[in-house]
């Protein structure tokens, strides 16, 4: 079926600033709409990304095992494996667990949008969409990834944070993460004790706020205690202060 999005928008200037030619970001889109994946290669590459397009989910992980992209803008409904069943399955690879995920999608509902974070997506795209949206969100998740952390590993109760490698190790056992829940629990473990609103956990830690929402901070603070607490609905770390936002403490 024929797509009614525009093939050739013009970016505008604020997201003109191109990637250097010698050194290509990969990004891997699994789109089965023809139109729109012309769209999306016209406007990444022109970007200055390398673009790998896929029209059905069977073959992305195992080619993105053997060259890891920088970034998966994933559709949801695609032949084969669906758009969620690849973002599951990417953060169940340990190569690939850190790699950004864009939903790029027509299922633009809350609660798909929430689904789409829970399942570990960094960002949720709407169809119809704009080409310059498309660039700049793809531009700001993969900035949010290139601010270093600070390098030394420190430990809280039984939860070691290695900034560095990016580890989280939590009772002796390595737990993956993506690389915002990464960012987001050093944040909090960084600061002992302070009490956090939404607001400021976006400011801090996503800084590119007007693609993401509080609800998104929700989600990956239920993320986060799946993957610290022994028991997720009595959190020992990760605390909820009713009115006020969050606070991270170590355990007496």
């Amino acid at each position: 079926m024929k797509s009614d999005f525009p093939l050739l928008e013009p970016c505008s200037t604020a997201c003109s600033l191109r990637y250097n030619e010698s050194v290509k970001p990969s990004i891997f889109v699994v789109e089965d709409d023809p139109d729109i994946s012309r769209l999306v290669r016209h406007h990444l590459e022109n970007e200055g990304f390398a673009v790998r397009m896929y029209a059905a989910g069977s073959n992305v992980i195992a080619d993105a095992e053997r060259q890891r992209p920088a970034l998966f803008v994933l559709d949801i409904m695609v032949p084969g494996k669906d758009g969620l069943e690849l973002c599951r399955t990417v953060r169940q690879t340990p190569g690939l667990a850190s790699v950004p995920v864009i939903f790029l999608t027509a299922k633009s509902s809350e609660a798909d949008r929430v689904l789409g974070l829970e399942l570990g997506a960094d960002d949720y795209i709407a169809k119809p969409f704009s080409p310059r949206e498309l660039v700049a969100r793809v531009k700001a998740v993969l900035r949010r990834f290139e601010r270093p952390l600070p390098a030394s590993p420190f430990t809280v109760g039984e939860i070691i944070i290695d900034p560095a490698a990016m580890i989280l190790t939590v009772r002796g056992e390595t737990v993956p993460t993506t690389a915002t829940e990464f960012r987001l629990l050093d944040y909090f473990a960084r600061h002992l004790g302070r009490v956090f609103s939404r607001d400021h956990l976006l400011d801090s830690v996503w800084r590119d706020t007007s693609y993401v929402t509080p609800r998104s901070v929700d989600v990956y603070v239920r993320r986060i205690r799946e993957k610290i607490e022994p028991d997720p609905e009595n959190p020992r770390y990760l605390k909820t202060v009713r009115g006020a936002g969050y606070r991270f403490e170590a355990p007496k």
